[in-house]
């Protein structure tokens, strides 16, 4: 039997190469058409986009095309591995947004590691896109990054390893809490790790609800703390006045623990010095911070989520990004702002509460998902993410102002969603009917 190495490299490599190829969208078969897609015929658009910079999506794919930009610096559990070796994921991404939105992408790995230049490179060639969505960069770099291309564009631009993550632990931790009876303005929350994804989700949460001054970091050499001398800018930010030292230190008596870090550091002692009815987010990959089956033989009354797929409640940035990208592109949104993202957490939260089809539950091999401590979290394939989150985040971007191209039937638009690839799923027509 192949075992999965092999499996992959031979799906990556048949019976094309990479996972992503450009199709013609006009007719090219006669030398009319030839004429018109090239000279003389593609003068006129230009002149009128040179005329009027924005129909550039009235006549090109501009409006929907997103860029998948990366360094390869920081690539998934695998570190720095350069431009070159980060190409296989960012054609996965492109991949993603196709097959859960409709939206074309095109995979881009620039040969940059300093900020400045990186930025600048991303921001000559933004008006190619509809959106940017930065991957895989390290930090602190990518907090730098996403500032300065955001600054002098004009265009949607999310790095996804901070605000995916951020969203979707944000839905996460807004059903967790329901389910746990807490409150979020009354939970004490320790986040392990002090990186990218780890401070923009401390960041979303606090604009969940969570109290900053309840909220312990902790990093490699322990609790951020006033006391330490060894902080940047990024971490004086989560820094407390606490006697807490240790990640076991702070776990005591707390009510959530949110892991960005690397595997096995929390114990089942940890654990059990938690309040009553914890929730507990192990995101470390490939392993979490505590085993799965560890974690479940040590406490009976928490809420557990990993990021893996073969556990209950994965955390997966494409609950996300797909949805949230469609929505920014289809207002012409000038930015995936706060509102927008606090947007998108609260409709993925709302969506896991709703009664699941029995057709999503037996493609996953279950008789029945409901909501409830197994499920706090939409499964990948729920096609209704699309016709959930993208409208959500459309509206959010025309009530904050972000918008530049209003939507006025949100019915129509969701029953364009429905269609856009190919969505005759009985439930998802029911779900149109009854909303």
């Amino acid at each position: 039997m192949d075992t999965l190495k092999e499996k992959a490299l031979a799906y990556h490599r048949y019976p094309i190469p990479g996972k992503t190829e450009i199709v013609a969208t006009k007719p090219y078969s006669t030398p009319e058409d030839l004429s018109l897609a090239y000279s003389p015929g593609v003068a006129y658009p230009c002149l009128e986009i040179k005329e009027h910079e924005d129909e550039a999506y009235t006549y090109t794919n501009k409006g929907n095309l997103v860029a998948v930009i990366s360094n390869g610096t920081a690539v998934l559990g695998m570190g720095n591995i350069g431009a070159s070796a980060a190409k296989p994921v960012m054609e996965g991404k492109a991949l993603l947004f196709k097959i859960f939105a409709g939206i074309d992408s095109y995979d881009i790995e620039i040969n940059e590691s300093d900020p400045v230049r990186f930025s600048e490179a991303v921001a000559a060639i933004s008006p190619t896109f509809g959106g940017i969505n930065l991957e895989d960069i390290k930090s602190p770099e990518c907090f730098e990054i996403e500032e300065r291309v955001k600054a002098v564009t004009d265009i949607p631009v999310m790095h996804d390893d901070q605000h995916g993550t951020a969203i979707v632990t944000g839905a996460a931790l807004i059903n967790a809490l329901k389910l746990q009876g807490k409150k979020a303005s009354d939970v004490r929350v320790v986040v392990n790790g002090a990186g990218a994804a780890a401070i923009a989700c401390t960041r979303l949460w606090i604009s969940l609800g969570i109290k900053p001054e309840n909220i312990l970091m902790c990093d490699s050499k322990g609790v951020i703390r006033d006391s330490r001398t060894d902080l940047n800018s990024l971490k004086k930010e989560f820094s407390r006045d606490t006697k807490a030292e240790t990640l076991a230190d702070a776990l005591r008596g707390a009510d959530v623990f949110l892991g960005l870090s690397v595997a096995n550091v929390m114990t089942p002692e940890m654990l059990m010095s938690m309040a009553e009815r914890p929730i507990v987010f192990a995101l470390a990959n490939p392993d979490p911070e505590i085993a799965y089956d560890v974690a479940k033989a040590t406490r009976k009354d928490m809420i557990f989520a990993t990021g893996r797929s073969d556990y209950p409640n994965q955390i997966n940035n494409v609950l996300g990004f797909p949805y949230i990208f469609r929505g920014a592109l289809d207002t012409r949104a000038t930015d995936i702002n706060e509102q927008m993202k606090l947007a998108a957490a609260h409709a993925i939260a709302q969506l896991a509460r709703e009664p699941v089809p029995r057709e999503l539950a037996r493609s996953y091999g279950l008789a029945d998902i409901s909501f409830g401590p197994e499920y706090i979290l939409p499964k990948p394939f729920d096609k209704r993410l699309l016709t959930t989150v993208a409208p959500a985040v459309a509206k959010s971007a025309m009530e904050s102002g972000a918008a530049r191209m209003d939507i006025r039937d949100m019915d129509q638009y969701k029953r364009h969603l429905a269609a856009l690839i190919g969505h005759n799923d009985n439930y998802i027509i029911d779900l149109l009917q009854h909303h």
